[in-house]
């Protein structure tokens, strides 16, 4: 699993930063968390693909957050893109769509779906569950939760002592299915460990509230707007942000292992002031810049 930081300025893109979205690599899957202006060029520079895009998650639509989406769907329209692009939003997503290829004239379709999602489990398949939670920003918002299925893993050293052979045998085991080798039962528990998925939170553009923390609740790693200082709470609120402490906050309570900060105000010329705020409260904290990775 690998995500990759393309956008993590807030409304006004700077010199430095794009508009906000991250994408998640999972195997086959390529899961774009937002689509601010620019997107797709930002991926083309970081060497992705862009039809390794799979699924669009869109927090809202305020402009940050989805003007890049008309233009990576024009490009997969006219690139060698043979899946169905998966659009999942939140209330109004599908209007909004419909607006938007009114607006904009595309040479060829694409095949896509769009999907409105509200709260709880909107999407499973055998590696994964993605979970969203409305957020309170004076729009329709949601929060998204990748979780990672926990996997059952061989211990090799004991399967050699055993001296069970590679082959069907082997993947019975690691279904859970015990098996019979040499004339002896072997239950897959006495063979195997069960790996822990990983849980990877996304909240931004947001005031701080309880279905942050449904969010956030013990994930690996929680990418949080921070798009003020605890210095301009005020402002913050008025607009319906988090500050950055408010994001340690959250990470500290929710039990999240690191947190990542995004969704900077273009009023910071340097993070620092927003790392030190975060890190008050919580000491696992980095703010992303642009074509940042993490590997989990």
């Amino acid at each position: 699993m690998q995500l990759t930081f393309l956008g993590t300025s807030s409304m006004i893109p700077t010199k430095e930063r794009n508009q906000t979205s991250v994408f998640l690599s999972y195997g086959s899957e390529g899961i774009l968390f937002d689509c601010g202006e620019g997107t797709q060029r930002q991926m083309k520079i970081a060497g992705l693909s862009l039809t390794k895009v799979t699924k669009v998650l869109i927090s809202h639509w305020h402009g940050d957050h989805v003007l890049g989406l008309p233009g990576l769907m024009q490009t997969l329209s006219s690139s060698e893109y043979e899946k169905t692009l998966e659009i999942y939003g939140p209330t109004g997503t599908k209007k909004r769509m419909e607006s938007m290829f009114e607006a904009f004239v595309f040479d060829k379709r694409l095949s896509f779906k769009v999907i409105e999602v509200k709260s709880g489990k909107f999407f499973e398949n055998n590696d994964f569950e993605i979970e969203s939670y409305p957020l309170e920003h004076g729009i329709e918002t949601l929060g998204f939760r990748f979780v990672e299925k926990d996997k059952r893993k061989i211990d090799m050293k004991k399967i050699r002592k055993l001296g069970i052979p590679e082959g069907p045998l082997l993947g019975k085991i690691q279904q859970g299915i015990e098996i019979t080798h040499q004339g002896k039962k072997v239950n897959p528990d006495e063979v195997t460990y069960i790996e822990g998925g990983k849980i990877v939170a996304y909240v931004t553009d947001t005031l701080l509230c309880d279905n942050c923390y449904k969010v956030a609740e013990n994930a690996d790693l929680l990418i949080s707007e921070s798009t003020y200082s605890s210095k301009l709470t005020d402002k913050s609120e008025e607009y319906g942000h988090m500050t950055a402490k408010q994001a340690g906050q959250l990470a500290n309570k929710a039990n999240a292992k690191q947190l990542v900060l995004i969704h900077f105000s273009a009023r910071y010329k340097n993070t620092q002031e927003l790392e030190e705020d975060a890190r008050n409260v919580f000491d696992n904290v980095v703010c992303a810049q642009d074509f940042m990775k993490i590997e989990l």
